[in-house]
């Protein structure tokens, strides 16, 4: 159980999980029977080598040592001076505009990403990860067998999340990341060379990269616009997995996914249409349910696939969200 406990805060504060998600209940009464608790859980957050690498902000840190050393004080333990050196250490820090979110992968490795500290900012959703991301990097981890040895085109990919989670965990022959916002695109950029990756150069007016003969996954990052992307350009991507998170949530963005998705489909006519697989928080059924009429309209079938068996990042799994199976309909 302290195990377990201790490994749910890793967990959560590397990620950057809001602090009222938390156990502290299940703190309080753990404290009451093991005095070296909060040094392991110092251990495995703030003094932990991620964090001290590539830190969550300075002002979540100091929020998160605050509750630590507020549980600690309720005990009648002798003081803790690891944890309030930490918290002295912080508070002579200033803070800024982009903090570190890691996430831990089943492998022992992990995917950390650079975000904003603000969920809209320059004016774009994008430089935060999203529910649906984690949820459907969770699903590929689960799936990997399906990406190895595939090339794939992930639609919205913001700062890279599901994509780099795919590329740690399968062995993907190429993996397209896309996005049209310009400053996303830095920031994705950013990630997946922070992660390890060397990027490919892309011809963004064919969407083509070249792809040097070298071991492991080629990837690429693609300007790609919705609305003005031909289906030339999607044919000669060539992808055979076609993936997106947390894409739907604006009528109009929606009806131009679902001419991305024609375009896509239309453009295989010749051979064998691509695997789609598209992950939303549902949080207005309204514009959801337009969606899948659109893609009724556009003669893409849909069905909701099973959910994945384990939960492998902290995210509201209370939240409603949904990952549809996308496919041509017979005649069409």
């Amino acid at each position: 159980m302290e195990q377990e406990l201790c490994a749910s805060f890793q967990c959560s504060f590397l990620a950057g999980r809001r602090l009222s998600y938390f156990p502290w209940t299940d703190l309080e009464q753990n404290l009451k029977n093991s005095s070296d608790m909060l040094l392991n859980i110092l251990k495995m957050t703030i003094l932990h080598p991620l964090c001290r690498e590539y830190p969550p902000s300075v002002k979540y840190r100091r929020l998160f040592l605050s509750e630590l050393i507020k549980k600690h004080e309720s005990t009648s333990s002798e003081p803790l001076d690891e944890l309030y050196e930490a918290f002295a250490d912080v508070l002579k820090m200033e803070d800024s505009t982009l903090c570190h979110k890691s996430y831990l992968l089943p492998s022992g490795n992990s995917v950390t990403l650079s975000e904003s500290v603000a969920i809209i900012s320059e004016g774009t959703t994008g430089l935060v990860t999203w529910d649906a991301a984690l949820y459907l990097a969770e699903w590929a981890i689960e799936n990997s067998p399906l990406f190895t040895e595939r090339t794939i085109l992930e639609l919205g990919s913001g700062i890279g999340l599901t994509g780099l989670a795919i590329c740690k965990t399968s062995t993907p022959k190429k993996y397209i990341f896309s996005d049209c916002h310009e400053l996303v695109l830095q920031q994705l950029r950013k990630n997946i060379h922070l992660n390890g990756f060397l990027l490919e150069a892309v011809d963004q007016a064919t969407g083509q990269a070249e792809y040097p003969a070298r071991p492991g996954t080629a990837i690429a990052v693609l300007d790609l616009d919705w609305n003005s992307v031909s289906e030339e350009q999607l044919s000669q991507i060539a992808a055979d997995i076609v993936i997106a998170a947390d894409v739907v949530y604006d009528p109009q963005l929606a009806l131009s996914l679902v001419r991305v998705l024609q375009s896509i489909l239309n453009s295989r006519k010749g051979g064998i249409a691509p695997k789609m697989f598209i992950a939303s928080t549902v949080r207005n059924l309204e514009t959801y349910h337009q969606f899948q009429t659109e893609l009724n309209k556009a003669g893409i079938s849909w069905e909701v696939i099973p959910g994945h068996m384990k939960t492998l990042f902290p995210y509201d799994v209370d939240s409603s969200i949904e990952i549809l199976k996308l496919f041509r309909k017979w005649g069409s």
